[in-house]
């Protein structure tokens, strides 16, 4: 017992380093400007000075996605790497739910130990800025890990506790995004269903399902009547995101992993399970079962309905494993109780998912051996030197290799580089004689991807119930807001405005705006947008005089 003990305590250090070691590689590196993280920083910036969604600024999302990032610029200060502070911890948070559900559902240690190393690797590692598809998904396995608590824990108090604590967090997770909240909540519901139906205790969804309500008209009622305007879709004509040809294209015509995984996960059930009846009531298999396909099922959907970033579905991989493997090695009778067996399958591991931590290790191999073509003396052009390297040739001008990116000495923007040219037009537009001479007093409308000038001008950000939180014309603001912010454009309300052209981006900032914005306002500069590829520039306005 005792060599059980000490082996399943050095199995939990191992487990928790994993978790903790891959979550605050973040803390030692610098990042590239990261597209679109421009709305993690304007919705943090805002609560953490005090404003309050739907009254100060509106958006079609709940503000559980900022809440996080709001609290690290409260304590580390609103620089863009207090956003990559906040990821650390979140990382964390799901890395640590996540081993609860293991350990709940009973998966042996080993296998345990894998899959918490397939969690760090396939879905916490790389994600290195906060991002709402990302959050939402952390919410719900919080929300999983309380659920899976209150099941087995005989305490009656201690069970409701867990209860409202899932419910809290299924709450955040529609609170931060629809789609992936409201999937939380039916998988939430099936285990709650499945769980009451053997062992009768049915009121436990009963009093989920009141904590829920309870909880969210403590959190929407004080919103009121905002809320009830932006949340989900402000005004007609309102977009639905179910279409049915979209579901199967993507999962007919790709999402091959899944498919994989479900067709193994069928293939181990029908091969382990002898008496389906019988098997119903192990418990903890079932849920384990109903977990995994459900993960499956949402990880289908939530690709079509959140389709960027492209890989923000992948939490699926480490459930599909954890099942797959502990039935696998059931079935095969696989050992993975000794120290050389289960190093070898962390190797494995690794190997598998190289392709998130290679590339770092791929810039010293690259210095170590570089590339060297073959070509003849004379031949001055290199034209007949073709490789995976140069096969195509790159036209845009105006692109800005990362490798040439550069740091500000901003100090918002401290560990971050960008391009040279946005650098430089940073500073020639903080360089303005009116930004001097009206300080603090300035009104700015700043539509581009760089809302960290807010702070490091500083201006005041245009607050209202009806003003949005970001531009992006059909998701973010409205016809509505368009109409507003031209006339305003009209009365030369603003004394700089900052405008992103990203023609290739349907509407993300509005062209209707612009267009108004060539009639009343003077274009005195333009630069490239902090981005990859370099298809957008910001193009710098003040009023006709």
């Amino acid at each position: 017992m005792p060599t059980t003990s000490q082996s399943a305590r050095k199995g939990a250090i191992a487990e928790v380093f994993i978790i903790v070691a891959l979550a605050i590689v973040p803390l030692f590196v610098t990042f590239p400007y990261r597209v679109n993280i421009f709305l993690s920083w304007e919705g943090a910036y805002r609560l953490s000075s005090g404003q309050v969604p739907f009254r100060d600024f509106g958006t079609p999302l709940g503000y559980g996605f900022w809440m996080i990032p709001a609290l690290f610029f409260k304590l580390f200060g609103p620089q863009m790497i207090s956003l990559v502070k906040a990821q650390v911890f979140i990382n964390i948070i799901a890395g640590l739910s996540f081993r609860s559900i293991l350990r709940s559902l009973d998966v042996q240690p080993a296998i345990r130990l894998l899959s918490v190393l397939v969690f760090a690797l396939s879905y916490s590692f790389f994600n290195f800025w906060p991002w709402y598809n990302h959050t939402v998904i952390v919410y719900e396995l919080v929300a999983i890990s309380f659920l899976l608590k209150s099941f087995f824990t005989e305490k009656l108090i201690t069970r409701y506790l867990y209860i409202t604590a899932a419910a809290l967090f299924v709450f955040l997770s529609v609170f931060t995004k629809q789609d992936g909240g409201g999937m939380a909540l039916m998988l939430c519901l099936a285990l709650l269903v499945y769980n009451s139906y053997i062992t009768g205790k049915w009121w436990d969804p009963v009093r989920f399902c009141g904590a829920l309500l309870i909880i969210g008209g403590l959190f929407i009622i004080p919103l009121l009547p905002g809320f009830a305007y932006w949340f989900n879709h402000g005004q007609p004509p309102h977009n639905s995101r179910l279409a049915l040809n979209d579901f199967t294209d993507e999962i007919m015509g790709n999402s091959n992993w899944i498919k994989a995984y479900v067709v193994l996960a069928v293939l181990c059930l029908a091969a382990g399970v002898k008496h389906w009846g019988t098997w119903m009531h192990t418990r903890k298999e079932v849920l384990f079962a109903l977990l995994t396909f459900g993960i499956l099922g949402e990880a289908a959907i939530f690709q079509v309905t959140s389709y960027t970033p492209p890989d923000n579905n992948i939490f699926f991989h480490s459930f599909a494993f954890a099942f797959i493997a502990t039935w696998l090695c059931t079935l095969l009778q696989v050992p993975l109780n000794t120290g050389k067996s289960l190093l070898f399958a962390i190797a494995l591991v690794l190997f598998w998912w190289s392709g998130t931590w290679w590339k770092y290790i791929g810039r010293y191999t690259d210095r170590l051996f570089p590339v060297k073509e073959a070509y003849a003396a004379t031949d001055s052009t290199h034209e007949n030197v073709v490789s995976r390297r140069n096969f195509m040739i790159n036209r845009d001008t105006t692109d800005v290799p990362v490798s040439r990116w550069v740091f500000s000495d901003l100090p918002v923007f401290r560990g971050i580089y960008m391009p040279q040219p946005t650098v430089d037009g940073i500073h020639r537009v903080l360089a303005l004689p009116l930004v001097h001479e009206k300080k603090a007093d300035i009104k700015v409308l700043n539509m581009t991807e760089l809302t960290p000038l807010a702070a490091a001008m500083p201006f005041r950000l245009e607050t209202g119930p009806d003003y949005p939180l970001w531009y992006h014309l059909g998701v973010g603001m409205f016809n509505r807001q368009l109409a507003a912010f031209k006339v305003k454009v009209q009365q030369h309300h603003y004394d700089l405005v900052l405008f992103e052209y990203a023609p290739s981006l349907n509407n993300f900032f509005p062209f209707a705006l612009r267009d108004e914005l060539k009639l009343h306002y003077q274009q005195i500069d333009s630069f490239l947008a902090p981005r990859r590829p370099a298809n957008a520039m910001i193009e710098v306005y003040v009023p006709k005089q």
